[in-house]
């Protein structure tokens, strides 16, 4: 039985989890449960799904520390490294000022506030706001961790910030390489515990189908899908922009570099699929970073630097086409008329902002950045709170795809592309591996 279950795809796995998680949510609510009235069945949902995670979140500490630092080693013989780093900054803003045209454009058009069933009553500024003096403090790591406590209602609880880890990570990489030989000892110890690392990441992922199945039941269980209709046209707005972004923008940029997007899409779809039902891009980064490798061809050397520094700082989705769509809507609720100023304006936070606000990375964070920016009641965050958690969907997959494309446009660019390995097989694994992997998937137990 283990032996057939084995023999069949992962990304079948996968959709079957999905297809599972769909009848078993809309079970749970159909015997009453909700956010506020769990059930045994809405509670077993959420504690698979959250349990995951939970998992992928406790690696990427250890992951982005030790992959940058040897990436960095590693880069010493890499003659156009700096060009790398310019390279890719340069390909996230082209990307990002696409993205939040896209975004405008799409709002203009559909008119996102028309006929929205929320009112001023649910007007309601965030606890917590972006500003451009985040991107310095988020800079300055607070302690070796960088490990930082939160006081909630359910006592202290302990998180990190990936922004710091990488800065300590460039930091202790870049020290690496001066030292020179009297670092070997450490390096040779970082690149063994990040091989222990993605082995356990490895038995992690092994996890999502089962994972999924819990992640987009609570999703149904939680938020379920009739919330849609309050906000029917915003939400309908933000989808036809990532749609845009993912379907017309990446597929035009894989071509222009001569690139099968047919290959890149079944290559990325691990890491967009657990994106979408986990609505986590840090949660996501392992398995990012490991699609960007092994399915795309990125060497290791390049994308451990990439894809970190992409998931806090590339967010198409969160950045660039939801603030965008979400201004126009605030702005038309208040009746407050934009001008060619304000969508300069916009443009501008798409592209910078998201830098501005690596430290406390969010689409929340992001729209009052946006708002405040353009002199926006912030109360009107809370007008769109009703449908967040189902664009959060949308808006992670867009940017952990984002996330995956420019590390692959850069390898290309620069020569440095496997492309055996992008138009490798992509059937068995997670991901594309090695022949002997795809051998020992195969094989009986």
């Amino acid at each position: 039985m283990l032996s057939r279950i084995r023999r069949v795809s992962f990304g079948t796995q996968v959709l079957v989890g999905l297809v599972l998680g769909v009848v078993l949510g809309l079970v749970a609510r159909s015997t009453g449960a909700s956010a506020d009235n769990p059930t045994w069945l809405s509670e077993t949902l959420s504690i698979v799904g959250s349990s995951f995670v939970t998992l992928l979140r406790t690696i990427v500490p250890p992951l982005v520390f030790l992959a940058i630092v040897s990436s960095i080693a590693n880069l010493r013989d890499v003659t156009n490294a700096a060009r790398l780093a310019w390279q890719t900054l340069l390909w996230f803003a082209i990307t990002a000022l696409v993205s939040v045209s896209i975004g405008m454009v799409v709002g203009w058009i559909v008119d996102p506030a028309q006929g929205a069933g929320v009112t001023s009553a649910d007007a309601a500024e965030p606890s917590s706001t972006g500003g451009w003096l985040d991107f310095l403090t988020g800079l300055i790591p607070a302690n070796a961790l960088g490990i930082y406590a939160r006081d909630g209602d359910d006592g202290v609880s302990l998180s990190f910030n990936v922004l710091q880890i990488l800065i300590l990570a460039i930091a202790v990489g870049v020290a690496v390489v001066k030292v020179g030989k009297d670092a070997d000892p450490f390096l040779s110890f970082t690149r063994s515990a990040l091989a222990v690392v993605q082995k356990v990441l490895w038995w992690v992922i092994l996890l999502a189908p089962v994972a999924t199945v819990g992640l987009l039941g609570n999703a149904i269980v939680s938020y379920g899908w009739e919330t849609i209709g309050s906000l029917g046209r915003f939400t309908l707005a933000i989808y036809v922009g990532l749609l845009l972004v993912v379907g017309v923008l990446y597929p035009v940029l894989l071509r222009l570099h001569g690139l099968s997007i047919k290959q890149f899409f079944t290559g990325a779809w691990p890491a967009m699929q657990l994106a979408f039902v986990s609505r986590s891009s840090i949660g996501t980064l392992p398995v990012t970073q490991a699609v960007t490798e092994r399915n795309l061809g990125v060497p290791r050397a390049y994308s451990s630097f990439a894809v970190p520094l992409g998931a806090t700082t590339k967010m198409d989705g969160c950045a660039a086409v939801y603030p965008a769509v979400a201004a126009i809507f605030v702005a038309q609720f208040f009746g407050v008329q934009l001008g060619v100023t304000d969508y300069l304006l916009i443009a501008m936070v798409s592209v910078l902002g998201s830098a501005a606000t690596a430290g406390v990375t969010g689409a929340t964070v992001m729209l009052t950045l946006t708002l405040s920016t353009l002199g926006l009641p912030l109360e009107g965050v809370g007008l769109l709170l009703a449908v967040d958690p189902i664009l959060d969907m949308g808006r992670t997959a867009t940017n952990v795809t984002g996330q995956a494309l420019i590390p692959t446009i850069v390898a290309k660019r620069e020569g440095i592309l496997d492309q055996a390995a992008y138009d490798g097989d992509r059937r068995g694994l997670p991901w594309a591996n090695d022949a002997a992997d795809r051998e020992q998937a195969a094989s009986p137990a």
